[in-house]
């Protein structure tokens, strides 16, 4: 239940962050804003959904993670359903503020959750469909919010998905039971790590560069691919929302099988460095090459297969990105790293929408933008090689501290 509820929340996030990106040539319209505007837009998201995603890291570690995921979701809906009703261009930037600000619990919650309760030949298949649940959400977005922008409007297409999402949070209220706790008054001895430990670690940065990638690249797709295939390559809205769906769900297949794929090699024997490194290099590469040829193709059809193709890759990385992260934290720095990852990572989702709008206002193309992209993911498979190389806990040698837990007796 828990983990269907994770992936539902996983589509929903990337539904209502990717709405803006769908309406954005409408918006831009209606609002009078050149791309460099939109581009300010689109990374708006990012600001506060990185800077606070360390909090909510720290947050997740120290108190029940049920209920901080809870309220962070109910901050970002009301923020979607409230996008609906914006006057401009100022409003718009606070709402995509706060939807960022509610969607930086996602992550450090998951890893939380997943670590404790699957060890580590079982932790891809739940990792791999909550990721899966990622792409999915971009699908959706483009394929439904095009429809529905088409016949109805982009204001009732926040008001409709916001009003969807908040729907989420009854079963999860109802089904998901609090953490385990301890008995009254007993102590625990647990590690403390700090922010100075994990900072000083190469693989944290290793894998934080790697992210940083993923971002760029994905968000590239995410927050452009509607405008670029209506303004690059002349699709009509409706063929937009059919096509350009299409490249996030086969993104959506990679990542599940990506991660049945490390769970199954490391079940066989594999290390889980050949297995969840060898699949996330391996896409990431896939990436590289198919994102850098798809703008110069000119025949439509070859253009989306490279494109689709590039997605595949992003979704095999996605699959096992994140289990590789939950192996080498450990239970004592599992939120704290996630956040702080994550914090960082989607930096790249700022800098690829800015500069999209920069090079679309000074060259009004595209190429370029694509172009960058798979530089970015060249970086990444790069620091994953030469910073991360060996998937290993990591032996965290800070201080032990005793922290008491003042909390009410597990109930079975």
């Amino acid at each position: 239940m828990i983990v269907t509820l994770l992936i539902m929340a996983a589509i929903l996030s990337y539904v209502d962050r990717g709405n803006l990106s769908v309406a954005e040539g409408v918006i831009a319209k209606d609002f009078k804003l050149d791309p460099l505007q939109m581009g300010w837009l689109m990374s708006a998201f990012f600001w506060s959904y990185s800077t606070i995603q360390i909090a909510s890291g720290w947050l997740t570690d120290r108190y029940e993670v049920k209920w901080v995921f809870a309220w962070g979701y109910l901050v970002w809906t009301i923020a979607t359903l409230a996008t609906g009703f914006v006057g401009g261009f100022v409003s718009l930037f606070i709402m995509r503020l706060l939807l960022g600000a509610g969607e930086s619990v996602v992550y450090p919650a998951i890893s939380r959750i997943l670590l404790e309760h699957f060890p580590e030949d079982r932790r891809g298949l739940p990792n791999a469909l909550i990721a899966a649940g990622t792409k999915i959400g971009p699908a959706i977005s483009m394929f439904l919010g095009g429809l529905i922008l088409v016949h109805y409007g982009w204001r009732q297409l926040f008001i409709f998905t916001g009003l969807v999402s908040l729907a989420w949070l009854v079963p999860w209220a109802i089904f998901v039971p609090k953490s385990n706790t301890v008995p009254v008054s007993q102590t625990v001895k647990k590690k403390s790590v700090s922010f100075g430990e994990l900072l000083s670690r190469p693989e944290f940065w290793g894998t934080t560069i790697g992210f940083f990638s993923l971002g760029y690249a994905i968000y590239l797709l995410i927050n452009w691919l509607p405008s670029y295939l209506e303004k690059g390559r002349g699709f009509s809205t409706e063929q937009m929302a059919t096509a350009g769906s299409i490249p996030f769900w086969i993104m959506g297949g990679a990542t599940v099988l990506g991660g049945i794929a490390g769970d199954w090699w490391i079940r066989r024997g594999a290390s889980p460095t050949l297995s969840r490194l060898g699949i996330l290099i391996g896409g990431f590469a896939l990436c590289a090459v198919f994102i850098l040829i798809a703008p110069y193709v000119s025949n439509d059809n070859i253009c989306l297969l490279c494109l689709a193709v590039a997605c595949a890759g992003l979704g095999l990385f996605s699959s096992n990105a994140w289990a590789v992260t939950q192996t080498l934290s450990g239970e004592y720095a599992a939120a704290k790293w996630s956040g702080t990852q994550n914090a960082l990572g989607n930096f790249g989702g700022v800098a690829s929408s800015v500069f999209t709008g920069w090079l679309l206002k000074r060259t009004g193309s595209f190429d370029l933008a694509f172009v960058s992209a798979s530089v970015m993911v060249v970086i990444g498979i790069l620091a994953y090689v030469f910073l991360v190389g060996r998937v290993v806990p990591v032996d965290w040698d800070s201080e032990t501290i005793g922290i008491e837990l003042q909390s009410e007796p597990v109930v079975s």
